[in-house]
């Protein structure tokens, strides 16, 4: 049996990011999130047109800088509201909406290092899809992860192909795994997104696809909420009644049941996720975050369990 206590400063049953980035670089690290004014190719044409249909105006990047403002703007707006909270801290920058290697390497190579010039930026977290990763841009990606700290976010949501379809995701796992393998040749450490709720899916089918993410050389993990904001095109799913909103005792469940099938390794960048208030129809739970991340470490607590309980560690050996 493993540990069961294996984050002991973080008092957490997981392997948390926080934790992580304070074991890596000693001190609290902070992401500042920021827009390129990239585009995606699922809005496009260039894969397929309207977007995801959970995917907001903003790119899913409504709390990021504001793109009428140059980077280095929007990173030092953010960096300063940021640290009303942590007054001492370093900063990864996050390329966070839209599609962020969907463009010309030159294009990519001038923004990625006008963020890494920055005072106190010690990394770079760019967010893409598996479909946008030509062998120019890997190899520049390469290039990056030798001379800094860098994760690549890909957004799988599902491993399960008809949702895929329903939500307009315009790639399918083969593709999603040939970008994961791309990176991997590279040491270049990947964060797979996924996302509990979508239309259709039942419990089992979400716990499949953590279980396939657990089997995966990933490195890390975002588990998202699904949550319905204003101006989606998922807003007409939901108005067919195509989509039910979980309810916080379900969503609390299914992470704990997650987190228990994934290696401990795995550094879990996420268990939750929240809209802005202003566009958000539901679940209104969701709003309260620190609930719900409480209430998720008192499952843990009251099953006696943790991260990787459940994981068979003789299928995969992950690295940082």
């Amino acid at each position: 049996m493993q540990n069961p206590f294996p984050y002991s400063f973080d008092q957490k049953r997981y392997h948390s990011w926080n934790y992580h980035l304070k074991n890596t670089f000693g001190e609290k690290i902070f992401k500042v999130a920021l827009d390129g004014g990239f585009d995606c190719p699922n809005r496009d044409g260039t894969v397929a047109h309207g977007g995801c249909t959970f995917c907001s105006a903003a790119g899913s990047g409504d709390f990021a800088g504001d793109r009428v403002d140059d980077l280095a703007t929007q990173f030092n707006k953010v960096k300063n509201s940021m640290h009303h909270k942590w007054k001492n801290a370093k900063y990864m920058g996050y390329f966070q909406a839209y599609t962020n290697t969907h463009a010309p390497v030159s294009e990519l190579r001038e923004k990625f290092e006008t963020i890494l010039k920055q005072d106190g930026v010690v990394g770079l977290s760019i967010a893409t899809r598996p479909d946008c990763l030509p062998d120019d841009v890997v190899d520049y990606l390469a290039e990056l992860n030798k001379r800094t700290y860098l994760w690549v976010e890909l957004g799988l949501q599902t491993m399960h192909q008809q949702t895929s379809d329903l939500i307009n995701r315009a790639h399918d796992m083969s593709c999603y795994l040939e970008g994961v393998n791309k990176l991997r040749n590279h040491n270049i450490r990947i964060c797979t997104h996924i996302i509990n709720g979508l239309p259709g899916e039942d419990y089992q089918m979400m716990l499949n696809t953590a279980k396939a993410v657990s089997e995966m050389d990933v490195q890390g993990i975002k588990i998202h909420l699904m949550h319905l904001l204003k101006g989606t095109p998922m807003v007409k799913q939901y108005e067919k009644g195509m989509l039910r909103f979980m309810s916080k005792e379900d969503y609390i469940k299914l992470v704990v049941d997650q987190l228990e099938i994934l290696p401990e390794e795995m550094i879990i960048h996420r268990i939750t996720g929240d809209g802005p208030p202003e566009l958000l129809i539901g679940p209104m739970w969701s709003m309260n975050k620190w609930e719900v991340l409480n209430a998720i470490d008192a499952e843990l607590l009251r099953r006696d369990s943790w991260q990787g309980k459940y994981y068979n560690t003789t299928t995969k050996v992950l690295s940082c």
